[in-house]
């Protein structure tokens, strides 16, 4: 019975070994790790565009046009309401020629004269301007109130427009002053007169009419400012043939043209007597010549002496 038990015991340990030994299923594939899942996100929200303005140039301010002076160009004073006419600089023959047969010696030699530019009044100074420089208390008033013919001729509203006379040389200097102006010099009296070409009169080498210039006591008066257009100057100036005489600058030197300067003469540093230009309405042809010259004291006054301002050539 034992035989019997032990191989049964035998089989069953033989079956056991067998099963242990027998191969494995098929082991399980290790496990793969997931992959990973791609998470789309949304980009961070860009800024809404917001309009700049990007700075721009400012464009310089337009410049203020300076106007273009030349012959013929013409301003008005703001404390008299005088016309004044432009003079270019440049030069010009200044005195007489030994041809001209009317020439003193104080006119010779003739010679060439450079000059500044310059305005100069385009009439005489008047009645009506000289009392607003006496209403200002700048000025005294003429020594007479009459003309050759008229009692009332200062102060009467019929002759404002006329020329003032019967000052000196220190009133006209004083109402030039007050004006923002200057008396001329001898030099720019006569450039402005005769223009560049040594003409014997504004108006050029013909005799002078009643249509030219109040002369030869044909009038027996002072004309009214600018009544005689036709003896203008080259630049435009008006009765710088005969009318009244007008006080310069400068100071009378008999033989000044011998040795003045070429560039912008002044007349001598002192003297006894200043220079009077252009002749009265008492004086014939030879004597309204732009290069005829006369002298008086500073204090003179007469019936045939006025005066006309310049200033300096700016716009």
């Amino acid at each position: 019975m034992m035989l019997l038990k032990r191989p049964m015991l035998f089989f069953i340990t033989l079956a056991l070994a067998a099963c242990s030994l027998a191969p494995a299923g098929p082991a399980a594939s290790p496990a793969v790790p997931a992959s990973p899942v791609a998470t789309l996100t949304a980009p961070p929200a860009l800024p809404s565009a917001t309009a700049t303005l990007l700075p721009t140039d400012t464009p310089p301010p337009t410049p203020t046009p300076v106007p273009t002076l030349g012959v013929g160009s013409r301003r008005i004073s703001p404390a008299d309401s005088m016309v004044q006419v432009y003079v270019p600089a440049g030069s010009f023959l200044m005195g007489s020629a030994d041809s001209d047969g009317a020439a003193y010696a104080d006119e010779k030699p003739q010679h060439a004269v450079t000059l500044g530019a310059f305005w100069i009044d385009q009439t005489e100074v008047t009645n009506g301007q000289y009392r607003l420089c006496m209403v200002a208390k700048a000025c005294k008033e003429p020594a007479r109130v009459s003309s050759n013919l008229r009692d009332q001729y200062y102060g009467n509203p019929a002759f404002a427009n006329y020329p003032v006379i019967w000052v000196s040389w220190n009133d006209a200097q004083a109402y030039c002053k007050w004006a923002g102006r200057r008396l001329p010099t001898e030099a720019e009296w006569e450039k402005a007169a005769r223009g560049t070409d040594g003409r014997i009169y504004p108006w050029g080498d013909t005799p002078p009419d009643q249509t030219l210039a109040d002369f030869g006591n044909t009038l027996k008066d002072v004309a009214q400012s600018g009544s005689a257009p036709g003896g203008a100057s080259p630049y435009g100036a008006v009765d710088m043939a005969g009318n009244v005489w007008e006080w310069v600058a400068d100071w009378y030197g008999m033989d000044y043209f011998t040795h003045s300067p070429q560039a912008n003469p002044t007349g001598p540093d002192s003297g006894t007597q200043r220079v009077l230009r252009g002749g009265s309405y008492t004086y014939t042809a030879p004597g309204i010549r732009a290069a005829y010259r006369f002298q008086k004291e500073p204090t003179f006054k007469s019936s045939e002496v006025g005066f006309r301002c310049a200033s300096d050539g700016t716009p």
